[in-house]
């Protein structure tokens, strides 16, 4: 099975490496500062998450820092002002236009078809708690970490769909202590902050080794047939929870309905040979993308 050379595609501010069928994702450190949410690591992030999950080699994505970086991910830059958030092309069709780059890394992480985990081994603040911690299917940390949501001390909405998934993740009320507060706290001395991940490590180190051992055990348990099944009901459970037991139910119908006599595996086989299953087919993705204009 052929797919994309991740060491080819130009990064500047990420490497990528597909190892036992995990991509580890990692940013690069900052020359003499805390890695921050510029426009390239921006543009390599959502790139490589759009990239491997067409990537039917790739069953799960680890995204870390480089070790010896001061920070996981500091936040955005915005010592240029606010006007360097804003994209030339948008403001030409008003105000409504704009979408924040955080809010479509986040989508594009939430709905990748593949396995995500968050190996925080480092200070996090800002976007780096949002975009590149919330839509992640699994967060590992260390228990020291520096962690906070700044965004009411700088007067600022939070951005990146926070206000959405971190309630979903562990409820109104610590989500709205974290964001009213912006308090800087550890997981080991906030149970708001400690609910909101799989595990909490003693040590930097230890994070993403711990978080490559859970992904390999996850990929051992997948079919080949099921690369992305574990994935494709999740993202759609917005409304209700029964909706995404429907989604699980219809891709396995549809897969045996239209081949007939054979098993549930061989039916997904040929459908992942013709692009795979869509299991909602009812369900409108809503393309958040900003498109330059035709006028």
């Amino acid at each position: 099975m052929t797919g994309p050379d991740y060491a080819k595609q130009g990064y500047t501010d990420v490497t990528a490496v597909l190892e036992d069928a995990v991509l580890t994702i990692t940013i690069n450190p900052a020359q003499h500062r805390p890695k921050e949410f510029a426009g390239a690591l921006y543009k390599n992030l959502l790139h490589v998450f759009e990239l491997c999950d067409r990537d039917d080699r790739v069953r799960a994505v680890i995204l870390t820092a480089d070790p010896t970086a001061p920070a996981y991910c500091s936040g955005g830059d915005i010592s240029g002002g606010w006007d360097s958030l804003w994209d030339a092309e948008s403001e030409k069709e008003g105000e409504h236009a704009h979408r924040d780059a955080g809010g479509i890394l986040a989508m594009a992480i939430y709905r990748c078809r593949k396995i995500t985990i968050a190996a925080v081994n480092g200070n996090a603040a800002g976007i780096g708690m949002t975009a590149l911690q919330l839509p992640f299917d699994f967060r590992f940390v260390w228990k020291d970490a520096k962690l906070v949501f700044p965004f009411v001390r700088r007067g600022i909405v939070p951005e990146a769909t926070s206000t959405y998934l971190l309630p979903l993740l562990i409820g109104h009320a610590r989500a709205a202590a974290l964001l009213l507060t912006a308090r800087v706290a550890s997981p080991r001395s906030s149970p708001a902050l400690a609910a909101l991940y799989h595990d909490v490590l003693p040590t930097r180190d230890a994070v993403y080794p711990a978080a490559r051992a859970f992904a390999l055990e996850l990929v051992g348990r997948q079919r080949r047939g099921d690369a992305e099944s574990p994935r494709a009901g999740v993202g759609v459970q917005e409304e209700k929870e029964g909706e995404g037991e429907e989604c699980e139910a219809y891709g396995r119908a549809k897969a045996l309905l239209q081949h007939p006599g054979r098993s549930l595996e061989e039916s997904y086989l040929l459908e992942e040979d013709l692009g795979g299953p869509n299991p909602s087919p009812w369900w409108r993705r809503i393309d958040i993308r900003h498109r330059k204009s035709k006028l």
